[in-house]
């Protein structure tokens, strides 16, 4: 894939969607952090549900803090590993109380050191909460990445390397957003929509689906 046909899928879906976010329920970076966290192998849906429960009590890292495991448990047992997702929350939470006055650090080598945060959840936070230029790549990204040929890698750490290089300044805080959203609603995994899809004459899929 060249450098114009990028730019061409890259300027319709900022058309098609000038301001994204992500689904998750979130008012603060720590609400946001949280439910990044909780979300690991699980809809944002089914963390929205629990979220929206558990927010109104208990939203700072004290006031989760406080809760304790059981509690917390009593929240998020719809999600999926609602166990050791509990157990990373609460450490967090300490972790955020002890070594950061309670603030979500705007620094990703003190959010990967935080139990349950890995490179991608990292990305997410520094994107959404500080509108920082990183690419998140989850299986929807790197399936989208890879089908599309926009940015193709053996694995996600391959296609993000790949993102920050071809996509231009402009586009790449929003990125992430765009690609997600594809990927959830257009470029499913097991039958993409191509019919429906507004990138379909620029995509390199070979086998596409005329629904």
């Amino acid at each position: 894939m060249n450098k114009q046909k990028r730019l061409e899928i890259l300027t319709r879906l900022r058309d098609n969607n000038p301001h994204p976010t992500t689904e998750l329920n979130f008012s603060s970076p720590f609400e946001l952090l949280a439910a990044v966290l909780l979300s690991a192998q699980a809809t944002d849906v089914s963390v929205n549900k629990a979220t929206d429960k558990l927010y109104p009590v208990a939203n700072t890292p004290q006031a989760i803090y406080d809760l304790g495991v059981e509690q917390l448990k009593g929240y998020i047992k719809t999600i999926g590993l609602f166990n050791s997702k509990a157990e990373n929350l609460i450490k967090t939470c300490k972790i955020l109380l002890e070594q950061h006055n309670g603030i979500v650090p705007e620094n990703r080598e003190a959010l990967e050191a935080l139990p349950g945060v890995g490179r991608k959840t990292a990305n997410v936070v520094l994107n959404t909460a500080f509108g920082w230029p990183t690419i998140a790549v989850d299986t929807h990204i790197d399936r989208v990445s890879n089908r599309t040929k926009f940015a193709m890698g053996k694995n996600v750490k391959e296609v993000e390397e790949k993102l920050i290089k071809v996509v231009p300044a402009e586009f790449k805080v929003d990125v992430h957003h765009w690609l997600i959203l594809h990927g959830r609603y257009t470029c499913i995994a097991r039958k993409p929509r191509c019919g429906s899809c507004i990138i379909e004459d620029l995509c390199e899929f070979k086998d596409k689906v005329e629904l």
